[in-house]
């Protein structure tokens, strides 16, 4: 860990200074200033310029949530499966993946029927008719058709080994469009009252408008947010229990034991003797001994983690690899070749003149695992064998 201090607060990061790119950087700056701002910020190797607040950044606060702090993807997050088999075919792998393709929506596409869940999932559902957000209203019926759909980007699903002997399933996806939906709607509402409730030290331009925790409003984003992370967490149980029954018919193998955690969102903790809201925006909570999962690229090593409940990064780790290149330069730069060769190997789809997901637009996972050994201890190394991307 490293620390500077530029403003009132100190930033302390995971990573060199020289590798924060200059728009990361200023973004943090920002946070600074952010009256609200607790005790430092928190930059996790990772990290990379995000929209409002780095993804990979770590912000406490007293008396406020920022919306963009969490970002769009509210309760995005990591589910893996440790499964009872220990070797695979690389013809299995190529016929899970394909029927995955046929049985799990990726992209922009949903189910055609409503999904239906277990008795205690469904509360979720009958809780949202008379949600105080009108957002969780409005999206309600939607929300039942995308439950269990993978969406675009860096979403995943990929078959792993593990440096434990075992063959592990993982899924990354979050709360699909209501998330954004959320996002975007409190967003503007902490914008269009930011005169009302003197926001003057928070200019417009750094898209960190704030709610306040003595107004009703902020209440009800954080009912709406943490209902996104429980959809979030079915999202990803519901693609995993399909996955499994793939896994099961084509290999006989049996799910073991299972990982869950969330990457986007804010909860209130005790850090430094106070009661703080903690927003991690593509950062995970790794509290003593606590389980996590942090992906690397499409191509490389992930790892189970174990926490090691630093307080200096306010008990978090980094989320994944972190982009190193911009969707548009990593289209630009990367060739197919380059793309092919790196996944050698590894049962995947094709590019189709698209690299923004290639293993090349990333970090090196080993040296952000090497930046963060005073956060997370490796439990076990998982190399992909097959993957599908969103």
């Amino acid at each position: 860990m490293q620390e500077f201090k530029f403003g009132r607060l100190p930033i302390k990061h995971w990573l060199a200074f020289e590798d924060i790119d200059d728009e990361c950087l200023n973004q943090a700056i920002h946070h600074l200033y952010l009256p609200f701002a607790f005790h430092h910020i928190a930059l996790m190797p990772d990290c990379h310029s995000g929209y409002g607040m780095p993804i990979g950044g770590v912000l406490a606060t007293e008396g406020a949530i920022v919306p963009n702090a969490v970002g769009v993807d509210i309760g995005c997050g990591m589910i893996a499966v440790r499964t009872s088999l220990q070797v695979i075919s690389s013809e299995a792998v190529t016929r899970i993946i394909e029927i995955a393709r046929n049985t799990i929506p990726v992209g922009y596409e949903h189910h055609k029927t409503r999904q239906v869940v277990e008795d205690e999932d469904a509360e979720l559902f009958v809780a949202a008719r008379n949600h105080q957000s009108p957002i969780i209203r409005e999206e309600l019926d939607s929300a039942q058709y995308q439950v269990g759909t993978l969406g675009s980007g860096n979403h995943f699903v990929e078959l792993q080994k593990g440096s434990d002997g075992h063959i592990w399933l993982m899924v990354h996806s979050g709360s699909r469009n209501v998330g954004k939906r959320v996002c975007d709607y409190y967003n503007k509402r902490a914008l269009s009252l930011a005169a009302q409730w003197g926001t003057k030290d928070v200019p417009k331009e750094w898209d960190l408008a704030f709610l306040p925790m003595s107004k009703e409003v902020c209440s009800e984003y954080i009912a709406a947010m943490q209902w996104c992370m429980a959809f979030a967490k079915l999202n990803r149980k519901l693609m995993m229990q399909r996955l499994l029954n793939i896994f099961n018919k084509v290999t006989g193998g049996m799910g073991e034991i299972e990982i869950q955690t969330h990457h986007n969102y804010a909860a209130l903790e005790e850090h430094f003797g106070k009661s703080v809201w903690v927003h991690r925006k593509g950062a995970i909570r790794m509290r003593l001994n606590e389980e996590g999962i942090i992906p690397g690229s499409m191509g490389t090593p992930s790892y189970i983690v174990e926490g090691l409940g630093n307080p200096e990064s306010f008990c978090s780790a980094s989320h994944g690899a972190g982009r190193r290149m911009s969707r548009s330069a990593a289209n630009k730069t990367i060739t197919e070749q380059e793309a092919q060769e790196a996944m050698k190997g590894i049962v995947h789809g094709r590019f189709y003149g698209k690299y923004e997901e290639a293993p090349q637009a990333y970090k090196n996972i080993e040296n952000v695992m090497k930046w963060q050994k005073d956060l997370v201890k490796p439990i076990v190394k998982l190399q992909p064998l097959g993957v599908m991307k969103g």
